[in-house]
Formats: C-alpha cells, sequence, structure tokens
C-alpha cells in the first residue's frame, strides 16, 4: 500500500517523508488552509525531491486560470480536487486527478460515482475544514468501494484519509485490503504544517510490520 503525506509546507519535512518511503507529496494551495503554501516554495520542494515520490496539489474550487498556473509553475504530477468542482474541470485533468469523497462518521460512504479521474480519495465530512481535521471514520466500510468499475478495466485507485496515524494505519489498511494508498496529514504533525519526525517514522514502521503479518 503506497502512502501520502499531505499538508507538507518546507523541504526538509518533504525530504524526511520521502526517505522514510512516502510516495507522494501533497502541498495545498488552498489558502485559508494552515498548511499553505508559496507557488515557488511549492517550486522548490518539487526541485528537491525530484522524481522519488510523486507531488500531489490540493485545490479547493479554484479558477481554471489558477489551476493552470500552478500547475506549470510547479510541475506537479497529479491534481487533488478538494471541492465541489465542475466535472468538466476534473475531466480536464482525467488522466492524473484525485477526486476527494467525504464520509460522516460511522456512516458507509455514499457511492463514488463513475467519474473521470485517476483516482477516488475517501476523507472525513467536517463542516469546516477541507482535510486536516484528524477526525476518523468507519474505514472498513469502504472496502466494497474497491471495485473494477462496470465498464471494466482496472479497480478504481482509492485512497483512504481522515484520522490516518501511526497508531492505526496498520488497521486501515487492514480495513481496506484493496485500497491503493493511506493519507495522513494532522497524524504526523508536531504542529499544522510541521512534521514529526518520531511520528512519521513510527508510521511507515507500524505500517511495515502491519503488512508483515
Amino acid at each position: 500500500m503506497k502512502v501520502k503525506i499531505c499538508g507538507v509546507t518546507t523541504p526538509a519535512d518533504a525530504r524526511l517523508a520521502v526517505d522514510l518511503g512516502a510516495d507522494f507529496i501533497g502541498l495545498n494551495f488552498y489558502r485559508p488552509s494552515p498548511r499553505w503554501i508559496d507557488v515557488d516554495e511549492a517550486a522548490h520542494i518539487r526541485r528537491r525531491i525530484g522524481n522519488r515520490a510523486r507531488t500531489v496539489g490540493i485545490f479547493v474550487d479554484p479558477t481554471r486560470e489558477e489551476l493552470e498556473t500552478i500547475d506549470r509553475k510547479v510541475g506537479l504530477d497529479y491534481i487533488q480536487f478538494s471541492g465541489d468542482e465542475s466535472p468538466e474541470l476534473v475531466a480536464g485533468y482525467s488522466d492524473r486527478a484525485i477526486r476527494v469523497r467525504r464520509v460522516g462518521g460511522a456512516a458507509a460512504p455514499a457511492p463514488v460515482p463513475e467519474e473521470d479521474c485517476w483516482a477516488v480519495l475517501l476523507d472525513r465530512a467536517h463542516d469546516r475544514l477541507y482535510g486536516g481535521s484528524g477526525e476518523s471514520w468507519d474505514y472498513a466500510a469502504a472496502a466494497d468501494l474497491v471495485e473494477t468499475p462496470a465498464g471494466g478495466g482496472a479497480p478504481r485507485r482509492l485512497f483512504i484519509a481522515g484520522g490516518v496515524r501511526p497508531g492505526n494505519v496498520a488497521e486501515v489498511a487492514a480495513a481496506v485490503p484493496g485500497a491503493y494508498a493511506v493519507d495522513t496529514c494532522s497524524g504526523v504533525e508536531s504542529l499544522p504544517g510541521r512534521k514529526d519526525r518520531t511520528k512519521l517514522e513510527r508510521l511507515f514502521a507500524n505500517l511495515r510490520a502491519g503488512a508483515a503479518r
């Protein structure tokens, strides 16, 4: 199972996450977020990690011009649509779009619509925040969503987010065995936007230990 470390704001945190095994580094371009990152700093991070991991730009209802400008300046690998973006905007990035769908409490996730995107990220619903809330949910309810699309082809890629932390990452992975990746943000932080080395080390160690069982 792959790992996405989201809300990275410094080159040092990005390199640490990649050194420990991160497959994806999330760069947040939603300005109200405490994890918002300047475009120039994001481009610096992109250069520092090179091809060792993939960069994911996190957006919430961007204009097409804003999205295109940031994508070009940073050289993003994937685009995460975390708001109420139109299907037309998402479809323009279909081969590298990660579409966020939110679930609430212990309720089962709503059916994920057949949308033209590279992957779907399931996160915990929150009345104010777009990610990074640290609130868990009934991850096992997502297991039924890991299925082959109606038209055939490869199974849907699912990223599992929301409350993923060192203490539960192995259980999350076990609850959704077909998931493509786990996604964590606040679960490995000392402060919003500042990753904690010990927590990151424990996250990867616990995930590997769980996979070895």
